[in-house]
């Protein structure tokens, strides 16, 4: 449900989420932190659709200060979303113009849920310094997301200059896999130092820079960067070892190859995550981020500004070529499918029940028995008649052996009783 309140104010809104509430339930509790949200007006509706996802996850009420132009005289419109317009929050989207565009708190903290935790999300530019923003201040979590800007590396650089506990950033978050995956590597046997490390991503991917950051602070080892084609994201991680190198390569954006010494070659599944993703799991934790903030501090000085092209790196031995992986994955993925397929054709074998004695084919586990030729009672029926004939037949072996048993007894049973016949004259003569 959707209702829209042109020009209008705070309190008006206050008064319409109460009378929302008493008229169609309690839509306003059982939330869990207050989600702020600021944007521009363009690019509010994708914000929105991102919000009511994650909130599925963390019931929340999501503020959205969509701001629009500053020209014109002051205007507030709103729109208060419920239901399933909503997801499992309520949508309070504040539309400003003119002076009141730069005033957006004043606009926000009397619709903010009382004794709730403040998250504020900037899924676009940001300030500068979010700590000393007006919505920043008020916010125990800042949010931004530096793969939205311009100029990725001047961003990080801006958030480690301003850094404080409670910035974090969506270009980080989506690292998460690649972390996991790079970590548990690493955490298996042989357990030798890393000599180097190199990581290819394209040159507009924040999430590259923050990578590399990281390695350098956890495995204190010297890192070079190799640029790909812009929007490629992160391609390749290569971590050199006495023993041989592990490798991570991702050369389509949908599946990686990670290839250890002494181990076959795994591909596994590691796409793009998705801005709803990466915004569920920040608002998992409301604690600082310190690992974060450890790789803008120390990770991003380590790494440096220099960068190599993908061709150089391949002539110093730090890369492999992308498109031997790719072959190598195009080669992986049609030797599945051939054995797919032939699993697909193979006959299993009927599983058998056993009716009287007698082994029967199971149709209960059969998926089509009519085309087998014979409906499953009438195979009952069969096994049935089968196992009565074998009963008769051992019943009249049985009647026939008893009486040659009795010929083959009775010349011994008449010697037995002459023999006692015999003794009992004797005894009465004497």
């Amino acid at each position: 449900m959707i209702i829209d309140l042109p020009s209008t104010s705070t309190s008006a809104i206050n008064k319409a989420l109460v009378d929302l509430r008493d008229s169609g339930g309690a839509v306003a509790l059982g939330r869990v932190l207050t989600l702020v949200v600021v944007t521009d007006d363009a690019h509010a509706e994708d914000a929105i659709a991102a919000a009511n996802e994650a909130s599925r996850e963390h019931p929340c009420r999501v503020l959205v200060l969509a701001r629009g132009n500053k020209r014109g005289t002051a205007r507030l419109d709103a729109q208060i979303r419920v239901g399933g317009d909503a997801g499992a929050s309520e949508v309070v989207v504040l539309r400003a113009y003119g002076p009141l565009v730069d005033h957006g708190q004043t606009t926000v903290v009397s619709l903010l849920l009382p004794d709730a935790p403040i998250v504020a999300w900037w899924p676009g530019a940001a300030p500068d310094d979010l700590a000393n923003d007006p919505i920043g201040r008020i916010a125990q979590r800042r949010i931004t997301d530096s793969a939205e800007v311009r100029d990725p590396r001047k961003a990080l650089e801006q958030r480690r200059a301003t850094y404080r506990a409670g910035d974090t950033d969506l270009a980080w978050t989506r690292l998460t896999n690649w972390r996991a995956l790079l970590a548990a590597a690493l955490d298996q046997p042989p357990f030798e130092r890393v000599t180097s490390v190199t990581v290819a991503g394209a040159p507009d991917s924040p999430s590259t820079e923050l990578l590399a950051a990281w390695l350098a602070v956890k495995l204190k080892a010297p890192v070079l960067r190799a640029r790909t084609k812009k929007g490629t994201g992160v391609q390749s991680v290569r971590l050199e070892r006495a023993s041989g190198a592990v490798e991570l390569v991702r050369p389509d954006q949908n599946v990686a190859t990670l290839t250890q010494p002494g181990q076959p070659d795994r591909r596994m599944a590691l796409a793009r995550r998705l801005v709803k993703d990466c915004l569920s799991e920040e608002l998992r934790r409301l604690d600082p981020d310190e690992v974060y903030g450890e790789v803008l501090r120390e990770g991003l000085p380590k790494v440096g500004s220099k960068v190599v092209t993908v061709r150089a790196a391949q002539a110093q031995g730090r890369l492999r070529p992308p498109a031997e992986t790719a072959r190598e994955q195009a080669a992986a993925e049609v030797e599945s499918a051939r054995v797919s397929r032939a699993m697909k054709r193979a006959r299993p074998t009927e599983p058998t029940q056993r009716v009287g004695g007698t082994a029967v084919p199971n149709d209960e586990h059969s998926e089509n028995a009519s085309d087998r030729g014979t409906a499953p009672a009438e195979k009952v029926a069969a096994a049935k008649r089968t196992a009565s004939a074998g009963r008769g037949a051992a019943a009249k072996r049985t009647s026939a052996a008893k009486p040659a048993a009795a010929k083959k007894a009775a010349p011994a049973k008449r010697a037995a009783s002459g023999g006692t016949a015999g003794r009992t004259n004797r005894r009465t003569s004497a």
